[in-house]
């Protein structure tokens, strides 16, 4: 792969990563100790997804080589990948995982693992209020903390088995984020990346967690009609007028015409 171009850059906290990491970067990366960070790819007109359609956003980053690679670094950092029961469904085969996204720079990505003292692979979470997943999907066969209610729990009851883990969080209609954060943070996991979906994210602003954004910006138009819903990253929530929180630009890389964007998040 072609490196990307750094074009700008605030200083920030850098970790030791493997020379070919930071090469094809464009420079070092890093988090401080406790971390929430959102990763997305956007249309130009701000579309994440294509509903009924799986592993859309491969269509929206146009198959981008430089955006799987992101994606791969920016999972070898976390302690944990955070989803939604959305963004499961619509990935049916997918793991999230450095080498699963990017497996040509796996050896790199086990290495700064290492360096980081992180496990081998990140701890998957997957948040579903109603219990709504299979429980046969490929990534939870391989092990995941599933966040729900009291009434998911008892739609999944009888379902699951090790390594599969059910966290049941109370009898709401809808599961706290709050309680999720503190919970995977009691349990050690500090550093911590989402890939959405836009509600769940929408969910994150609002109560205040998200730190960090990365977006990644693809020349793609998507366009949108009445038919079929296509959302931004953040979607189930309205922030302005009465919540205005604003991202505080700190790097801008550029792949040929795709832009890596990174915001620290701001209320």
């Amino acid at each position: 792969m072609i490196p990307l171009d750094r074009v700008f850059e605030e200083d920030g906290p850098k970790q030791d990563i493997p020379q070919r990491l930071e090469t094809l970067y464009g420079g070092g990366l890093g988090f401080t100790s406790s971390r929430l960070y959102a990763n997305f790819v956007s249309s130009l007109d701000g579309v994440v997804a294509l509903e009924g359609m799986a592993n859309s956003s491969q269509v929206i980053s146009a198959k981008s080589e430089a955006d799987r690679f992101v994606m791969g670094l920016l999972r070898s950092f976390a302690d944990v990948v955070l989803i939604g029961a959305g963004t499961l469904r619509a990935a049916p085969t997918s793991h999230w995982t450095p080498a699963w996204i990017y497996p040509d720079a796996a050896a790199e990505f086990a290495e700064l693992r290492r360096t980081l003292g992180r496990t081998v692979e990140p701890q998957l979470a997957v948040l579903t209020a109603s219990g709504d997943l299979d429980p046969q999907h490929p990534a939870l066969q391989a092990g995941a903390l599933v966040f729900t209610t009291n009434l998911g729990a008892a739609k999944l009851k009888g379902r699951v088995s090790d390594p599969l883990r059910i966290v049941v969080l109370g009898d709401a209609r809808t599961v706290d984020l709050p309680d999720v954060i503190a919970t995977l943070r009691s349990e050690d996991h500090q550093v911590i990346l989402t890939e959405g979906g836009p509600t769940l994210i929408g969910g994150i602003l609002n109560v205040g967690l998200l730190d960090e954004l990365f977006l990644t910006l693809s020349p793609i138009l998507a366009g949108r009609s009445e038919a079929k819903r296509r959302p931004g990253f953040v979607e189930g929530t309205e922030l302005l007028p009465s919540l205005s929180i604003l991202g505080d630009l700190r790097s801008i890389r550029k792949h040929g015409s795709h832009l890596f964007l990174r915001y620290a998040m701001s209320r």
